[in-house]
């Protein structure tokens, strides 16, 4: 019987059908996924750009990227390249690259015909005093003492401003809307600030900076934009978004559309404070394995397709709601388990000798890249007299359904023989520093009459011929479970170098959110490349760092192989 399919839509895509069907902006569809270049993408602008351009590319559109570089103080060429290179990691295209630096000349223009229109006007209060005449959500706010100057005395004093005569802060352009408006966004907004920093693109050309709310709808029209796709707090902006495309003319008005942004538990996603852990160490970089980063994930192993079905999962909705940690990591083991080749290796060693195996011989164990996809191949393991296995792998008083190697006791090497242990030695603190064993040379793996069973297998290095590597383990970065809500664009603009980073959060920096730890790998592993991951077989999925050298490979550790959380 055939099986009905149903198409996926959204509540934007259904809009989007609507105003298709109404024949708005000519049957055309065109987003843009808008970040401000002062940091590095994480998860949460995963889910915007995702809605960007999976939107554009269901309705045959096209998605462009725009740089929204209105704030220079930390805005950085890295952070341009950086997020060019993750949008291609994730495998979308963009229609174009635009900048709202490129725009500046033009919304600069659309600001001065506001003056001279009576619609904007230079205000001398202070931002103390800004808040103080703003009102409250419950109270209206009052008229600016400046509200009633005159367009050529607006007009004289904001090309003053332009032309650096005046201390940063000390003036600023605002709209004249209405301080009484119950949406507090309209009660006379700043659409231009005094800011004497460099910027990364037009240098010191420009001492006057426009406010995100100004320079977006102005750089969305100008570049033909029919669909503003953001997240849900600018759902209260949008007034003043209609506003501002309306008293500047604009005949083709984008249509703005809010969607819940991305929440994370053990997470936090603010850039302000992703920085604040970069600039004081608490973690090795923007592209630390700990961060939310898509730098930091694709370091860390995660898969560019793992990310995309994680993000499909969580769909598109107007609820604002939590999301566990622990779904993304289903996602990436999920994803790995079926391409990433399997391999040999041990964390917390202990030796193992052959005591009845050649010292001269090197026998090769062949093993399964993928024990459910021949296609993948296989390849060989020395085995040799010395060995190395895990630590948890020998217990002298082993409880009755332990499976493992014990006194008296047999196990398998995986691709090998079954050994028996005859003896062990401790060392001064009284822990296992070597363990005896024979081997049965009729029980090797594959091996025809090789019928006699064990019920423990386990894996192992040779001890003569290996890969030494370090092994990071990972863990949450953030303890607290309940997350942070993440930016979906470029929300934290203007606030940027206004509202700093507190230190609250870094109590909830996990201490443990990396160990450590020194092995061996099995001569396979020298060919690894940075970036190849593998699962180690009865460990975790790994991934080979940037930091690996000629003497010693480096490998992190993306994701364990089981976890307790299930997908509803």
């Amino acid at each position: 019987m055939a099986e009905e399919i149903r198409e996926k839509s959204n509540f934007i895509w259904e809009a989007i059908k609507s105003d298709l069907a109404e024949g708005k902006n000519g049957g055309r569809v065109q987003t843009r996924f808008p970040p401000e270049p002062n940091g590095y993408l994480h998860i949460g602008h995963v889910k915007a750009l995702t809605v960007d351009f999976a939107t554009a590319e269901k309705f045959g559109g096209v998605c462009n990227l725009r740089f929204d570089d209105t704030n220079p103080t930390k805005e950085k060429e890295e952070f341009v390249e950086a997020i060019k290179d993750d949008i291609h990691w994730l495998g979308f295209e963009y229609g174009g690259v635009y900048y709202a630096s490129e725009q500046y000349e033009k919304i600069f223009e659309y600001a001065c015909d506001l003056i001279r229109r009576g619609l904007a006007y230079v205000d001398d209060l202070s931002k103390e005093e800004m808040r103080a005449y703003r009102g409250t959500l419950k109270e209206p706010g009052k008229n600016s003492p400046y509200r009633d100057r005159t367009p050529e005395e607006n007009m004289d004093l904001f090309l003053r401003m332009k032309n650096g005569e005046f201390p940063e802060g000390s003036r600023t352009l605002r709209a004249k809307i209405d301080m009484a408006s119950p949406n507090i966004n309209l009660r006379d907004p700043a659409i231009y600030r005094i800011k004497y920093a460099t910027h990364h693109r037009t240098g010191d050309a420009w001492c006057i900076y426009p406010m995100y709310d100004f320079a977006h709808p102005i750089g969305d029209a100008l570049e033909g934009v029919t669909h503003s796709l953001c997240s849900l707090e600018y759902e209260i902006h949008r007034p003043l978004y209609d506003w501002v495309v309306d008293v500047c003319g604009f005949e083709q008005k984008p249509r703005q559309i809010e969607f819940a942004r991305l929440n994370l538990t053990n997470t936090v996603m603010s850039k302000r404070k992703l920085r604040k852990l970069v600039e004081e160490h608490h973690v090795a970089g923007w592209d630390d394995p700990r961060m939310p980063t898509l730098a930091g994930m694709r370091r860390r192993g995660y898969t560019a397709a793992a990310v995309r079905d994680f993000i499909d999962r969580i769909g598109v909705s107007k609820a604002d709601s939590v999301v566990d940690h622990r779904l993304l990591e289903h996602c990436v083991r999920n994803d790995l388990n079926e391409v990433a080749p399997r391999a040999m290796a041990v964390l917390d060693p202990i030796k193992v000798v052959l005591t009845n195996f050649p010292e001269d011989k090197v026998e090769a164990c062949e093993i399964e890249n993928h024990p459910k996809k021949p296609e993948m191949g296989t390849h060989t393991i020395p085995l040799t007299r010395e060995l190395y296995i895990e630590r948890e792998d020998f217990m002298v008083d082993a409880p009755r359904k332990y499976f493992r190697l014990k006194p008296d006791g047999e196990v398998r090497l995986k691709g090998a023989y079954i050994i028996r242990c005859e003896g062990y030695d401790l060392d001064e603190n009284g822990d296992v520093a070597c363990v005896y064993c024979t081997v049965d040379f009729d029980s090797k793996s594959g091996m025809p009459g090789a019928e006699r069973k064990v019920k423990g297998t386990i894996h192992w290095v040779s001890a003569r011929e290996n890969v030494p590597l370090t092994a990071r383990l990972y863990d949450v970065l953030i303890l607290d479970e309940a997350g942070e809500d993440a930016p979906a664009d470029a929300a934290e603009e203007d606030a940027e170098d206004e509202a700093p980073a507190g230190d609250d959060f870094l109590r909830q920096v996990n201490p443990d959110s990396l160990k450590v730890v020194h092995g061996y790998g099995e001569p396979w592993l020298a060919g690894a490349r940075v970036g190849d991951s593998f699962q180690f077989l009865r460990t975790a999925y790994f991934c080979k760092d940037s930091d690996s050298t000629e003497e010693e490979a480096v490998f992190n550790r993306v994701v364990v192989l089981k976890d307790s959380f299930k997908v509803e």
